[in-house]
């Protein structure tokens, strides 16, 4: 009996690069080991997608169009936090895509509408455009910054305790007072120790609200 060839479509190839990427890496990724996954000769990729580079540019494309771009123009605060959050939520759940967004200026219209959407919930909020790409790239580094942290970290949030035991002797109070007493605090269980998105990204908001503000005034003479 003949079996049927796989379907194979450009969407196809990028959900299942997606996949081989968050499930080993980035650099586990070629065209061979895409193409054997899907059954299909490799050359047979190379009619939905140009190249590797096009490939990959479709995968964080694919990945984008996961974050929500919608913007309540009266709740700005509100809508810009559920997408920073969100933002956060995904690219960890793609831990390739942070570094693939810093490292191509191509990478498809997905990312461009997100960003120029980002720009539209500002800026109909009343930032300038100038301060609304500065408020832009200071969330946009919170984001990136926090998720490169949280996937490189050394240890697991439950091992903060341990860690800050084994390692309180390099610490000495005389020498570093104020860390010692962060660690005495993580060991002695006052404090989890673990960092907050949410903390950073509110502080930011707040400043921006404050910042708008005092725009606002000024343009009124105040």
């Amino acid at each position: 009996m003949q079996t049927c060839p796989p379907i194979l479509n450009r969407t196809a190839i990028l959900k299942e690069a997606i996949r081989i990427a968050d499930e080993s890496g980035i650099t586990s990724l070629s065209m061979r080991r895409l193409a054997e996954n899907l059954g299909v000769k490799a050359m047979s990729l190379y009619n939905h997608v140009e190249d590797k580079e096009a490939l990959i540019t479709g995968m964080v494309n694919e990945v984008m169009l996961e974050i929500p771009t919608d913007c309540e123009e009266s709740e700005w605060k509100a809508a810009m936090r559920y997408r920073a959050c969100e933002t956060y939520r995904v690219l960890l759940l793609h831990p390739w895509v942070t570094m693939e967004l810093l490292s191509r200026l191509n990478t498809g219209p997905a990312v461009l509408t997100y960003f120029d959407s980002t720009l539209g919930c500002l800026v109909n909020a009343g930032f300038s455009i100038e301060d609304a790409d500065h408020a832009m790239n200071a969330i946009n580094s919170h984001i990136y910054g926090f998720t490169l942290q949280e996937l490189n970290h050394p240890f697991e949030a439950n091992e903060y305790a341990d860690a800050a035991a084994h390692y309180i002797d390099q610490i000495p109070e005389d020498a570093f007072p104020y860390l010692n007493r962060l660690a005495n605090s993580v060991i002695n269980r006052q404090y989890d120790g673990i960092d907050s998105f949410e903390f950073g990204l509110d502080i930011l908001l707040d400043g921006l609200d404050r910042l708008k503000s005092n725009r606002h005034r000024v343009s009124e003479g105040k």
